[in-house]
């Protein structure tokens, strides 16, 4: 195996052990077959549904005191039927297929069968009979081009398409749903409505020499605009594409897509000589974002912008409660920051459209944001258990990656959007018994303590995110910084149980799910920055004690929990732990070619794929050699016991610093540091450290 190629011996059996190719605005998921080959196609903007209206009607938010009085005096199950009241009656609306298109190019030989997807080219190929045939989604010219003279043909999910021929190219024309309920809400009634508003699409599709040309164009016009039903424009775009694609060569439109790609690919590099799975594993996941996110596309959702499902599980939406935020962990320590701009823009946006939710909801200044959204910027809680509907802290969370990005190295993060995000944290905050303040109400995401109850106050990732939002604030000055400063003078910290582990809740009450698989209480350590070992040493040890109980109970059956659990063990510099997070991702967690899964038992094969465990995984992996959150550069801080020796080069640090290191026996090698500011800077290694006076630009050889 190529250190950069996954390969396989038979096509994909389901969709999940298909080979992702895209460009971030077009998806295709390469099914290998031969004779007639499958593409699953999407694009990042055909979703069901439109903007919604501003909410209306009595507001919900006079119930807020008895709810609090509820919380306070402990009647857990008063406080969540209060809870209920104060939800929203609409759903996120969900990611939709375009649909299937098939390519028969001959006789279906398996003689000598097999398939690969070259991660350093982004071409998929599949081999047999002696005949090869490459697929791939070109950045700079926008189109799928599959190297086989065939008949392509489409089967979309959505009824009514229509097909025609018009300038040598084969067209489908159709629209999106009107409204799509998520997979889990079963009780209603039609779940998938179509009507003359769903957002148009087209597909086309040209036969040219040795090759099939295949663009899309979809009816989005931006967040808050209602979609485009103009089939004959939409066609007359993707017609277009296809015609200026034709106009190149195959040898130049090939050599366009893979040098934009290396472009992002080999900006970092990973060599595990005695670990070729997880290297494969962190370079998978920097290819799936290049391939799911790109600067003016949409952010990659809960299966990047591969889905081939009307009604996807839990609607292929951002969930913000942990996956979306999940999905770019990466992008700033593996050297992709510049593919963070699509969730960076997602935040902004929702910090505008969460302040009708805010005031409505909540009767509350600044915006609101629960716990998924969608296209339209869906910022409701949706009529749902309090568990997981009931959650309002999603805009602290996301904006914490705008903090990322600029510590990074990128641009100064929008005051407006952490001003946002902490009026409604501040209006959210009351006294507890004692005086200290405390979000009400508040619940850990989708986990419930074991009396059934969800709703409380001063839950631990709650009072984490109320902590780091206004602490951001006080940084950045303004107007808001007063009131933030006393506010966080008084904020309760997050409470130790009597066994010694960080707890969930506002005091130490039992979970329904011990092995639950969100690890909300533990965001002061991963992904926030809070908990440190030299900083916080007793909360450091109580967040690990937490982590074990976790774990002890069965925590990490789902690819995106096992990946936090890899990122957390990094943090504990628990090599083993590390370790045996990345054989459960490796050997349980994941398709044939390697894409994380989470459990759904509604599906054949009782899992479906989830992009954000492969993500993660890559920011996990990362994070075990090169870490930057206390101030200091640390190099190989928690190195698995297998990776004796090994080199990487383009991580990036806090600060812009860059570092390319190499190791043997555990120990380093030698390292060289790109600094990306100027100042005193420490660093790190297995068994010293140095203090340098670094200068934004220049190089620094790091010789232990």
């Amino acid at each position: 195996m190529s250190r950069h190629r996954i390969e396989l011996a038979a096509p994909a059996a389901d969709f999940h052990d298909g080979f992702p190719i895209g460009n971030g605005r077009l998806g295709a998921m390469v099914h290998g077959r031969c004779g007639t080959e499958w593409f699953d196609l999407n694009a990042d903007t055909l979703w069901s549904g439109g903007p919604l209206p501003p909410p209306s009607g009595p507001s919900p938010a006079a119930v807020l005191p008895a709810l609090r009085a509820a919380i306070a005096a402990g009647d857990h199950a008063r406080a969540d039927a209060l809870a209920r009241s104060l939800q929203g009656s609409a759903w996120t609306q969900s990611y939709q297929p375009l649909g299937r298109l098939t390519v028969t190019y001959g006789p279906a030989s398996t003689a000598g069968y097999h398939r690969w997807l070259d991660l350093a080219s982004a071409v998929a190929v599949t081999a047999h009979g002696g005949t090869e045939v490459t697929s791939f989604v070109s950045a700079p010219d926008d189109v799928l081009v599959v190297s086989v003279t065939g008949v392509p043909a489409f089967h979309s999910p959505h009824p009514g398409v229509t097909s025609y021929e018009v300038d040598g190219c084969l067209v489908w024309t159709g629209q999106a749903p009107e409204s799509v309920l998520p997979n889990y809400v079963a009780d209603r009634s039609p779940a998938v409505t179509y009507g003359p508003a769903g957002m148009g699409f087209a597909v086309a599709a040209a036969v040219d020499g040795s090759r099939v040309i295949v663009a899309v164009a979809t009816g989005f016009r931006g967040p808050f605009a209602p979609p485009s039903t103009d089939l004959s424009a939409l066609a007359s775009e993707a017609v277009a594409r296809v015609a200026a694609a034709r106009a190149r060569s195959p040898q130049e439109l090939r050599q366009r897509h893979v040098e934009e790609h290396r472009g992002w690919y080999d900006r970092a590099d990973l060599h595990l000589p005695g670990a070729p799975r997880e290297e494969l594993l962190f370079h998978l996941g920097r290819y799936l974002l290049i391939a799911a996110s790109r600067p003016g596309t949409q952010p990659a959702n809960l299966q990047g912008i591969w889905n081939a499902d009307v009604r996807p599980g839990w609607s292929s939406n951002w969930t913000t409660n942990i996956n979306a935020q999940m999905n770019y962990w990466a992008a700033e320590p593996a050297n992709l920051g510049p593919l963070h701009e699509p969730l960076l823009t997602l935040t902004r946006e929702l910090a505008e459209a969460g302040t009708a939710t805010a005031a409505f909801h909540y009767g509350a200044r600044g915006a609101a944001v629960h716990h998924n959204t969608d296209l339209w910027r869906f910022t409701a809680p949706v009529p749902g258990e309090p568990q997981w509907a009931n959650w309002p802290s999603a805009l602290p969370w996301l904006s914490a990656h705008l903090w990322e990005h600029w510590t990074f190295g990128g641009d100064p993060p929008p005051a407006a959007v952490f001003e946002a995000a902490a009026r409604f944290t501040l209006d959210m905050l009351v006294p507890d018994g004692s005086g200290a303040l405390v979000v009400s109400p508040s619940t850990s995401p989708e986990h419930d303590f074991a009396w059934g109850t969800a709703v409380s106050r001063g839950c631990a990732m709650d009072q984490e995110l109320a902590r780091e939002v206004l602490e951001r604030v006080v940084a950045l000055g303004g107007p808001l910084a007063a009131e933030a400063s006393e506010a966080l003078a008084a904020l309760r910290p997050v409470p130790t149980g009597a066994d010694g582990a960080l707890l969930e809740w506002y005091d130490d009450r039992a979970p329904s799910e011990p092995g639950h698989r969100h690890l909300s209480h533990l965001y002061g350590l991963y992904p926030g920055t809070r908990i440190t070992e030299t900083g916080t040493p007793a909360d450091f040890a109580a967040a690990g004690m937490a982590l074990h109980k976790r774990l002890a109970a069965g925590t990490g059956h789902t690819g995106w929990s096992r990946a936090w659990v890899l990122c957390l063990a990094a943090r504990l510099r628990d090599p083993a732990l590390a370790a045996a997070s990345l054989t459960a991702l490796l050997d349980d967690l994941c398709s044939p070619s390697m894409l994380t899964l989470h459990p759904d038992a509604a599906r054949p094969t009782g899992w479906i794929f989830q992009i954000d465990g492969n993500l993660g995984a890559t920011a996990g992996i990362a994070e075990l050699l090169v870490q930057s959150h206390e101030g200091t550069v640390s190099l190989l801080k928690t190195l698995p016991p297998a990776w004796t020796s090994g080199s990487a080069r383009g991580l990036r640090c806090r600060g812009g610093h860059e570092v390319a290191l190499s190791w043997s026996d555990g120990g380093l090698h030698e390292a060289v540091l790109r600094a990306g500011s100027t100042g005193p800077l420490v660093v790190q290694f297995p068994g010293g450290q140095v203090t340098l006076e670094v200068e934004a630009g220049e190089r620094y050889p790091l010789v232990p």
